[in-house]
């Protein structure tokens, strides 16, 4: 379903093997993305991490003059996807209905009828889950996880896979950092015991901190 803004909501059956199997789906969304220039970036985080306002904060960042779509992955409603549409930005939401995930599948099915040569990147906002949407690829440039230091100090070491499986990782909402009594720097030695590597911004989506320098790294 469309409507007159821009804005696109699909409801998907995850029981039917629409294109095969999730990585043959994830291989053709890459080479879809590829076709047109788009840089794809799935976004992960459990519910309340603020992937949501980090999107907002990216698009704004980013200017209207940027051609973007956002693809918002919920059980149900398209409230996240209202959020970033009211930024003037084009959405599409998928309802999963019962999944607690996006796969590649779902994302071909929200992207059948939609003009992609339109847009230069798009935002792919997971299903807030840490546990479900790192185990399936969606054929994007770079998976990124947002981690929020109101989720408690542990969430890195209960989740050490969701890391492993990650491009980059984002520490969202350092400016409740000191209230909270949070220790970033512990959090980031966490990180790096799963993997030294992996890129890793501290940012506050609400009030900007960090944001230049993670869109620099996404190459935008």
């Amino acid at each position: 379903m469309n409507d007159s803004e821009g804005r696109k909501t699909v409801t998907v059956d995850i029981r039917k093997d629409l294109f095969g199997a999730n990585e043959q789906a994830a291989m053709l969304n890459a080479e879809l993305f590829k076709k047109h220039g788009i840089k794809a970036i799935d976004i992960m985080g459990s519910v309340g991490t603020g992937k949501t306002q980090l999107i907002e904060a990216l698009c704004d960042r980013l200017g209207r003059g940027r051609r973007i779509l956002m693809i918002a992955g919920d059980l149900a409603t398209r409230i996240d996807a209202d959020r970033v549409a009211s930024h003037g930005v084009d959405t599409v939401q998928i309802n999963t209905g019962t999944a607690c995930h996006l796969d590649a599948r779902m994302v071909r099915v929200a992207l059948d009828d939609v003009d992609l040569s339109k847009y230069e990147v798009v935002f792919i906002e997971n299903v807030g889950n840490l546990i479900c949407p790192a185990g399936y690829s969606l054929g994007v440039s770079k998976k990124v996880v947002v981690l929020s230091v109101t989720e408690g100090p542990y969430m890195v070491r209960k989740h050490p896979l969701t890391i492993k499986r990650s491009d980059m990782v984002v520490i969202n909402k350092i400016d409740l950092a000191e209230a909270l009594e949070f220790d970033v720097d512990r959090l980031l030695e966490d990180i790096r015991e799963v993997d030294a590597n992996l890129p890793v911004f501290r940012v506050s989506a609400k009030t900007g901190e960090g944001i230049d320098s993670f869109i620099s790294a996404l190459g935008l």
